[in-house]
């Protein structure tokens, strides 16, 4: 016989797609936290266990109830069965996970189907319909839950470790944020809008940590350079050469002076002692 439960914290939600767990095979599934107080239901919970027990003696279990007989609900104040401790979410809770081969129905509390996975999340609360059977494979004998269908009844705190929208872009990850503020450590500093070189944002001038001071502007850690044109100008003609000789007038031709008929030196033209 299956039973509703009240209202419940879902965790592992497959629901949508089946997932195989160790290597079996691919199952629909959800972990429930059930409220200790919630009486009502861990109640029916325990009466239907039982139920299957006595019902899985002579079909499944071979005419007794087995002396270790494995049921699917844990306390999480306690330990999962590897030992390691539940987490916070699950103090205060019994906690059972419901599967199927067969996907269940899921609805809103309109009653109308829910196709979009992203409603019905680990952290919201649900009521699930659920029934139990027992079980004999290779040695292992128990009670099952089977999960027949879900109801999303209100969001609660995801369980998972999603980022926010505005945690993702909003305040100093927002698209053009103010120069001069700092992202977190190990994160990146923003862009800078506005400020393009060949049409791609520059990178911020800003420090990335806090503990590194922040640089003044490239601008002015680095002298404006003259531009090209005036370091080197671009000629738009060849500069004149300097004149060859052919340019100037020619000079006299060079003749040897006449030796002294007497001495046998050369003869100067200007006479003696500058008298002709």
């Amino acid at each position: 016989m299956a039973i509703t439960t009240g209202k419940v914290r879902a965790g592992y939600v497959n629901i949508f797609q089946p997932r195989a767990q160790n290597g079996g095979e691919p199952k629909y599934s959800v972990t429930l936290l059930i409220p200790k107080n919630d009486t009502m239901t861990i109640n029916s919970i325990y009466a239907e266990m039982e139920r299957a027990k006595q019902e899985g003696a002579q079909k499944v279990f071979g005419g007794n109830i087995p002396p270790v007989c494995k049921i699917p609900i844990y306390d999480g104040d306690g330990a999962r069965p590897s030992g390691e401790p539940f987490g916070e979410e699950c103090r205060g809770h019994l906690v059972m996970t419901a599967s199927a081969k067969m996907q269940p129905s899921i609805v809103g509390l309109d009653m109308q189907n829910i196709i979009n996975p992203a409603e019905v999340y680990s952290g919201c609360y649900i009521r699930a319909n659920i029934n139990f059977f027992a079980y004999n494979t290779n040695g292992n004998k128990g009670v099952g839950c089977g999960l027949n269908a879900v109801q999303k009844i209100e969001d609660g705190e995801p369980l998972t470790a999603r980022v926010s929208a505005e945690e993702a872009f909003g305040g100093i990850n927002s698209y053009g944020a103010a120069p001069g503020q700092y992202a977190p450590a190990g994160q990146y500093g923003q862009y800078q809008t506005g400020a393009v070189s060949g049409g791609y944002a520059q990178a911020p001038v800003q420090a990335v940590h806090p503990q590194v001071s922040a640089q003044a502007p490239y601008a002015q850690q680095v002298p404006a350079q003259v531009p090209y044109q005036q370091q080197m100008p671009i000629q738009t003609a060849y500069p004149q050469q300097a004149p060859t000789q052919a340019a100037y007038p020619a000079q006299a031709a060079y003749t040897a002076p006449m030796p002294d008929p007497i001495t046998g030196r050369p003869m100067l033209t200007g006479g003696v002692m500058g008298l002709q």
